[in-house]
Protein backbone atom coordinates (compact mmCIF):
# COMPACT_ATOMS: atom_id res chain seq x y z
CA UNK A 1 0.00 0.00 0.00
CA UNK A 2 2.47 2.52 0.82
CA UNK A 3 4.24 1.61 -2.67
CA UNK A 4 1.68 2.61 -4.38
CA UNK A 5 0.62 5.44 -2.00
CA UNK A 6 4.63 6.23 -3.24
CA UNK A 7 4.61 6.04 -6.87
CA UNK A 8 0.70 8.07 -7.43
CA UNK A 9 2.53 10.95 -5.27
CA UNK A 10 6.19 10.32 -7.63
CA UNK A 11 3.51 10.32 -10.77
CA UNK A 12 2.17 13.86 -9.88
CA UNK A 13 5.33 15.49 -8.87
CA UNK A 14 6.39 14.13 -12.31
CA UNK A 15 3.67 15.28 -14.60
CA UNK A 16 3.68 18.61 -12.43
CA UNK A 17 7.42 18.98 -13.18
CA UNK A 18 6.63 18.65 -17.25
CA UNK A 19 4.03 21.09 -17.35
CA UNK A 20 6.04 24.04 -15.36
CA UNK A 21 9.05 23.32 -17.91
CA UNK A 22 6.47 23.29 -20.89
CA UNK A 23 5.60 27.02 -20.80
CA UNK A 24 8.34 29.22 -18.73
CA UNK A 25 7.03 32.94 -17.82
CA UNK A 26 8.49 35.69 -19.45
CA UNK A 27 10.73 37.07 -16.34
CA UNK A 28 12.13 33.60 -16.32
CA UNK A 29 13.35 33.36 -20.25
CA UNK A 30 13.93 36.57 -20.69
CA UNK A 31 16.01 39.22 -18.33
CA UNK A 32 13.38 42.39 -18.04
CA UNK A 33 16.25 44.85 -16.09
CA UNK A 34 17.77 45.16 -19.63
CA UNK A 35 15.61 46.40 -21.85
CA UNK A 36 17.53 48.14 -25.03
CA UNK A 37 15.90 49.66 -28.21
CA UNK A 38 15.97 48.08 -31.69
CA UNK A 39 15.54 49.83 -34.84
CA UNK A 40 14.94 47.76 -37.81
CA UNK A 41 12.30 46.83 -40.40
CA UNK A 42 9.65 43.43 -39.76
CA UNK A 43 10.61 40.82 -41.99
CA UNK A 44 8.36 38.05 -40.93
CA UNK A 45 5.70 37.37 -38.13
CA UNK A 46 5.06 33.66 -37.12
CA UNK A 47 1.40 34.52 -36.06
CA UNK A 48 1.46 30.78 -33.89
CA UNK A 49 1.00 29.47 -30.23
CA UNK A 50 2.36 29.28 -27.56
CA UNK A 51 3.69 32.68 -28.86
CA UNK A 52 3.72 34.89 -31.79
CA UNK A 53 7.46 35.52 -33.16
CA UNK A 54 8.22 38.64 -35.38
CA UNK A 55 11.68 39.01 -37.12
CA UNK A 56 13.05 42.25 -36.78
CA UNK A 57 16.05 42.60 -39.28
CA UNK A 58 18.68 45.24 -37.68
CA UNK A 59 21.56 46.66 -39.55
CA UNK A 60 24.77 47.58 -37.36
CA UNK A 61 27.19 50.36 -38.51
CA UNK A 62 29.06 48.48 -41.19
CA UNK A 63 25.77 48.23 -42.83
CA UNK A 64 25.28 44.16 -42.03
CA UNK A 65 21.85 42.84 -41.60
CA UNK A 66 21.23 40.86 -37.69
CA UNK A 67 17.57 39.29 -37.85
CA UNK A 68 16.38 38.91 -34.65
CA UNK A 69 13.87 36.81 -33.22
CA UNK A 70 11.37 38.23 -31.12
CA UNK A 71 8.95 36.73 -28.82
CA UNK A 72 5.40 38.54 -27.93
CA UNK A 73 2.08 37.48 -26.49
CA UNK A 74 -0.21 34.73 -27.48
CA UNK A 75 -2.45 34.56 -30.36
CA UNK A 76 -5.48 34.84 -28.48
CA UNK A 77 -4.18 37.48 -26.19
CA UNK A 78 -3.20 39.83 -29.41
CA UNK A 79 -6.62 39.05 -30.68
CA UNK A 80 -8.69 40.24 -27.67
CA UNK A 81 -6.30 43.34 -27.75
CA UNK A 82 -7.75 43.65 -31.10
CA UNK A 83 -4.77 43.14 -33.02
CA UNK A 84 -3.63 41.43 -36.31
CA UNK A 85 -0.77 40.26 -38.00
CA UNK A 86 -1.19 42.91 -40.88
CA UNK A 87 -1.36 45.36 -37.91
CA UNK A 88 1.71 44.01 -36.24
CA UNK A 89 3.66 43.75 -39.35
CA UNK A 90 3.52 47.22 -40.57
CA UNK A 91 4.17 48.93 -43.89
CA UNK A 92 6.73 46.91 -46.46
CA UNK A 93 9.86 48.02 -45.35
CA UNK A 94 9.10 50.84 -42.31
CA UNK A 95 11.39 50.99 -39.77
CA UNK A 96 10.39 50.79 -36.55
CA UNK A 97 11.82 50.70 -33.44
CA UNK A 98 11.57 47.52 -30.63
CA UNK A 99 11.96 47.99 -26.92
CA UNK A 100 13.07 44.40 -25.91
CA UNK A 101 14.50 42.42 -23.17
CA UNK A 102 17.35 39.83 -24.16
CA UNK A 103 17.54 35.80 -23.69
CA UNK A 104 18.90 35.52 -20.16
CA UNK A 105 20.38 32.23 -21.27
CA UNK A 106 22.38 34.74 -23.50
CA UNK A 107 20.84 33.08 -26.77
CA UNK A 108 22.24 35.70 -29.21
CA UNK A 109 19.52 37.75 -31.42
CA UNK A 110 16.41 36.41 -29.11
CA UNK A 111 14.52 38.76 -27.09
CA UNK A 112 10.88 39.65 -25.50
CA UNK A 113 9.44 42.43 -27.31
CA UNK A 114 7.31 44.90 -24.98
CA UNK A 115 6.83 47.85 -27.54
CA UNK A 116 6.84 48.35 -31.30
CA UNK A 117 6.99 51.62 -32.43
CA UNK A 118 6.34 53.01 -35.92
CA UNK A 119 7.58 55.46 -38.42
CA UNK A 120 4.41 57.27 -38.25
CA UNK A 121 4.32 57.07 -34.10
CA UNK A 122 1.68 55.16 -33.38
CA UNK A 123 2.45 52.24 -31.45
CA UNK A 124 1.79 48.57 -29.68
CA UNK A 125 2.46 47.58 -26.19
CA UNK A 126 2.96 44.56 -25.57
CA UNK A 127 2.45 42.89 -21.76
CA UNK A 128 4.40 40.61 -20.07
CA UNK A 129 3.41 37.42 -18.83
Amino acid sequence: MRFRTLLIALSFTFAAAAAALAHHSVAGQFDMSKQTVLNGTISKIDWINPHIYIYLDVKDEKGEVTTWALSAPPTAMMRRAGLTKEMVMGKPGEIVAANVAPARDGTKNLAWVSKITYADGRFHQFAGQ
